[in-house]
Protein backbone atom coordinates (compact mmCIF):
# COMPACT_ATOMS: atom_id res chain seq x y z
CA UNK A 1 0.00 0.00 0.00
CA UNK A 2 1.05 3.51 -0.63
CA UNK A 3 -1.13 6.53 1.24
CA UNK A 4 -0.11 10.06 0.01
CA UNK A 5 -0.60 12.72 3.09
CA UNK A 6 -0.63 15.89 1.11
CA UNK A 7 0.91 18.76 3.39
CA UNK A 8 -1.80 21.12 3.27
CA UNK A 9 -3.67 18.44 5.44
CA UNK A 10 -0.95 18.21 7.92
CA UNK A 11 -1.60 19.42 11.70
CA UNK A 12 0.55 22.17 13.01
CA UNK A 13 0.32 25.39 14.27
CA UNK A 14 1.85 28.76 13.59
CA UNK A 15 3.91 30.20 16.85
CA UNK A 16 5.62 33.58 15.12
CA UNK A 17 8.89 32.44 15.57
CA UNK A 18 8.46 28.90 14.44
CA UNK A 19 6.04 27.55 11.69
CA UNK A 20 5.66 23.78 12.39
CA UNK A 21 3.46 21.32 10.30
CA UNK A 22 3.17 17.68 12.02
CA UNK A 23 3.13 14.41 9.64
CA UNK A 24 2.18 12.68 12.79
CA UNK A 25 0.30 13.77 16.53
CA UNK A 26 2.45 15.66 18.25
CA UNK A 27 1.90 18.78 20.39
CA UNK A 28 -1.30 20.05 20.32
CA UNK A 29 -2.22 18.23 16.80
CA UNK A 30 -3.97 14.56 17.00
CA UNK A 31 -5.19 12.48 15.44
CA UNK A 32 -5.47 9.04 16.11
CA UNK A 33 -5.18 7.47 13.14
CA UNK A 34 -1.96 9.05 12.70
CA UNK A 35 -0.04 8.23 15.91
CA UNK A 36 3.36 6.85 14.29
CA UNK A 37 4.43 4.51 11.20
CA UNK A 38 6.37 1.58 12.12
CA UNK A 39 9.29 2.87 14.78
CA UNK A 40 8.70 6.36 13.39
CA UNK A 41 6.89 8.46 15.78
CA UNK A 42 7.56 12.35 14.60
CA UNK A 43 8.39 13.82 11.42
CA UNK A 44 8.03 17.68 11.95
CA UNK A 45 8.38 20.14 9.19
CA UNK A 46 9.72 23.06 11.23
CA UNK A 47 10.77 26.96 9.78
CA UNK A 48 12.46 28.60 12.32
CA UNK A 49 12.60 32.54 12.35
CA UNK A 50 16.18 34.27 12.43
CA UNK A 51 16.93 34.48 16.30
CA UNK A 52 15.26 32.22 17.95
CA UNK A 53 14.97 28.66 18.38
CA UNK A 54 14.16 26.23 21.11
CA UNK A 55 15.33 27.11 24.20
CA UNK A 56 16.64 24.31 26.81
CA UNK A 57 14.75 21.46 27.22
CA UNK A 58 14.84 17.60 27.95
CA UNK A 59 14.34 14.42 26.30
CA UNK A 60 15.03 10.83 26.73
CA UNK A 61 14.28 7.12 25.27
CA UNK A 62 14.64 8.39 21.52
CA UNK A 63 16.53 8.49 18.65
CA UNK A 64 15.90 12.75 17.32
CA UNK A 65 17.47 13.29 13.57
CA UNK A 66 17.46 16.52 11.97
CA UNK A 67 17.64 17.30 8.67
CA UNK A 68 18.51 20.50 7.34
CA UNK A 69 17.04 22.03 4.14
CA UNK A 70 17.58 25.59 4.32
CA UNK A 71 19.83 27.58 6.37
CA UNK A 72 21.36 26.41 9.03
CA UNK A 73 20.48 25.17 12.91
CA UNK A 74 23.14 25.39 15.87
CA UNK A 75 23.01 22.89 18.62
CA UNK A 76 24.07 22.95 22.39
CA UNK A 77 23.40 20.41 24.86
CA UNK A 78 24.07 19.26 28.86
CA UNK A 79 27.07 16.93 27.27
CA UNK A 80 28.51 20.25 26.26
CA UNK A 81 28.46 19.42 22.32
CA UNK A 82 28.41 22.70 20.18
CA UNK A 83 27.34 22.26 16.68
CA UNK A 84 26.45 24.22 13.59
CA UNK A 85 24.94 22.02 10.96
CA UNK A 86 23.92 23.74 7.54
CA UNK A 87 21.52 22.69 4.72
CA UNK A 88 21.31 19.09 3.10
CA UNK A 89 23.80 17.70 6.22
CA UNK A 90 22.17 16.14 9.35
CA UNK A 91 22.31 15.94 13.34
CA UNK A 92 21.18 13.19 15.43
CA UNK A 93 21.01 12.86 18.87
CA UNK A 94 20.22 10.14 20.91
CA UNK A 95 18.74 11.19 23.90
CA UNK A 96 19.15 7.80 26.15
CA UNK A 97 19.08 8.06 29.97
CA UNK A 98 18.23 12.18 29.51
CA UNK A 99 19.68 15.10 28.22
CA UNK A 100 18.84 18.50 27.52
CA UNK A 101 19.37 20.49 24.58
CA UNK A 102 18.90 24.08 22.94
CA UNK A 103 18.18 24.25 18.60
CA UNK A 104 19.13 28.05 17.85
CA UNK A 105 18.82 29.22 14.43
CA UNK A 106 22.05 31.84 14.18
CA UNK A 107 21.31 32.74 10.74
CA UNK A 108 20.38 35.89 9.21
CA UNK A 109 17.39 34.43 7.25
CA UNK A 110 14.73 30.98 7.86
CA UNK A 111 16.06 27.99 8.43
CA UNK A 112 14.15 24.88 7.07
CA UNK A 113 14.26 21.63 9.15
CA UNK A 114 12.87 18.31 8.78
CA UNK A 115 12.92 16.70 12.69
CA UNK A 116 12.78 12.74 12.99
CA UNK A 117 11.89 10.89 15.53
CA UNK A 118 12.68 6.64 16.00
CA UNK A 119 11.79 4.56 19.14
CA UNK A 120 15.19 3.28 19.94
CA UNK A 121 15.07 -0.73 20.46
CA UNK A 122 16.98 -0.59 23.55
CA UNK A 123 17.49 1.49 26.66
CA UNK A 124 19.27 2.50 29.38
CA UNK A 125 22.44 3.71 27.64
CA UNK A 126 23.90 7.56 28.11
CA UNK A 127 22.86 10.34 25.82
CA UNK A 128 25.06 10.89 22.68
CA UNK A 129 25.21 13.22 20.15
CA UNK A 130 26.71 14.13 16.49
CA UNK A 131 26.40 15.89 13.17
CA UNK A 132 27.80 14.75 9.49
CA UNK A 133 28.04 16.52 6.12
CA UNK A 134 26.47 14.99 3.17
CA UNK A 135 27.12 16.26 0.41
CA UNK A 136 24.43 16.36 -2.54
CA UNK A 137 26.02 15.87 -4.99
CA UNK A 138 26.82 12.10 -3.53
CA UNK A 139 23.30 11.37 -3.71
CA UNK A 140 22.73 12.58 -7.17
CA UNK A 141 20.32 9.42 -8.65
CA UNK A 142 21.29 7.36 -5.88
CA UNK A 143 20.02 6.92 -1.83
CA UNK A 144 22.37 7.37 0.57
CA UNK A 145 22.15 6.36 4.28
CA UNK A 146 22.25 9.19 6.67
CA UNK A 147 21.47 7.63 9.65
CA UNK A 148 21.08 3.84 10.91
CA UNK A 149 21.61 1.51 13.43
CA UNK A 150 21.52 -1.57 10.87
CA UNK A 151 24.52 -3.34 10.79
CA UNK A 152 27.44 -2.47 7.90
CA UNK A 153 26.31 1.10 7.59
CA UNK A 154 29.27 2.18 8.30
CA UNK A 155 29.44 5.60 7.05
CA UNK A 156 26.52 7.10 8.22
CA UNK A 157 25.57 8.01 11.93
CA UNK A 158 24.50 5.93 14.27
CA UNK A 159 20.96 5.78 15.93
CA UNK A 160 19.71 2.78 18.37
CA UNK A 161 17.01 2.00 16.08
CA UNK A 162 16.32 -0.83 13.79
CA UNK A 163 16.01 1.85 11.03
CA UNK A 164 17.67 3.53 8.03
CA UNK A 165 17.15 7.50 7.46
CA UNK A 166 18.24 8.32 3.74
CA UNK A 167 18.68 10.97 1.13
CA UNK A 168 18.41 11.38 -2.73
CA UNK A 169 18.89 14.14 -5.28
CA UNK A 170 17.61 13.33 -8.85
CA UNK A 171 17.35 15.45 -11.56
CA UNK A 172 13.66 15.94 -13.48
CA UNK A 173 13.14 12.87 -15.19
CA UNK A 174 15.37 10.55 -13.63
CA UNK A 175 14.18 7.69 -11.77
CA UNK A 176 15.64 5.69 -8.34
CA UNK A 177 14.07 1.96 -7.54
CA UNK A 178 13.63 1.24 -3.85
CA UNK A 179 13.00 -2.18 -2.02
CA UNK A 180 11.30 -2.44 1.10
CA UNK A 181 11.94 -5.77 3.00
CA UNK A 182 8.62 -7.87 4.00
CA UNK A 183 7.29 -6.56 7.06
CA UNK A 184 9.06 -2.92 7.29
CA UNK A 185 7.64 0.27 7.18
CA UNK A 186 8.75 3.38 4.59
CA UNK A 187 8.02 7.24 4.84
CA UNK A 188 9.32 9.17 1.95
CA UNK A 189 9.01 13.15 1.85
CA UNK A 190 10.44 15.34 -0.87
CA UNK A 191 12.36 18.27 0.90
CA UNK A 192 11.70 20.06 -2.53
CA UNK A 193 10.40 18.80 -6.23
CA UNK A 194 7.36 17.09 -7.28
CA UNK A 195 7.65 13.09 -7.68
CA UNK A 196 5.37 10.12 -9.36
CA UNK A 197 5.86 7.21 -7.17
CA UNK A 198 4.43 4.22 -8.52
CA UNK A 199 2.00 6.23 -10.61
CA UNK A 200 1.04 8.33 -7.64
CA UNK A 201 1.83 12.29 -8.07
CA UNK A 202 3.48 13.51 -4.75
CA UNK A 203 4.13 17.47 -4.53
CA UNK A 204 7.08 19.00 -2.28
CA UNK A 205 6.69 18.27 1.55
CA UNK A 206 3.81 15.64 1.19
CA UNK A 207 4.58 12.71 3.30
CA UNK A 208 4.24 9.38 1.72
CA UNK A 209 3.98 5.85 3.91
CA UNK A 210 4.19 2.56 2.46
CA UNK A 211 4.57 -0.65 3.18
CA UNK A 212 4.16 -4.15 1.66
CA UNK A 213 5.20 -2.71 -2.31
CA UNK A 214 7.48 -4.92 -3.57
CA UNK A 215 9.43 -1.77 -5.17
CA UNK A 216 8.91 1.63 -5.14
CA UNK A 217 10.02 2.96 -8.47
CA UNK A 218 10.32 7.45 -8.11
CA UNK A 219 10.39 9.79 -10.99
CA UNK A 220 11.59 13.48 -10.74
CA UNK A 221 8.67 15.36 -12.54
CA UNK A 222 11.10 18.25 -11.25
CA UNK A 223 14.89 18.89 -9.85
CA UNK A 224 13.75 16.86 -6.12
CA UNK A 225 15.54 16.15 -2.89
CA UNK A 226 14.25 13.62 -0.91
CA UNK A 227 14.76 11.83 2.31
CA UNK A 228 13.36 8.49 3.56
CA UNK A 229 12.91 6.43 6.58
CA UNK A 230 12.87 2.42 6.77
CA UNK A 231 12.21 1.00 9.68
CA UNK A 232 10.95 -2.11 11.78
Amino acid sequence: MIDVKSFASLGGANHGWLDAKHHFSFASYHDPKRMGWGGLRVWNDDTIAPGTGFPPHPHADMEIITYVREGAITHEDSLGNKGRTEAGDVQVMSAGTGIRHAEYNAEPGATQIFQIWIMPNRGGEQPAWGAKPFPKGDRSGRFVTLASGIAGDDEALPIRANARVLGASLKAGESLDYALATGRFGYLVPAKGALEINGKRVEARDGVAFRDEPALTIKALDDAELVLVDTD
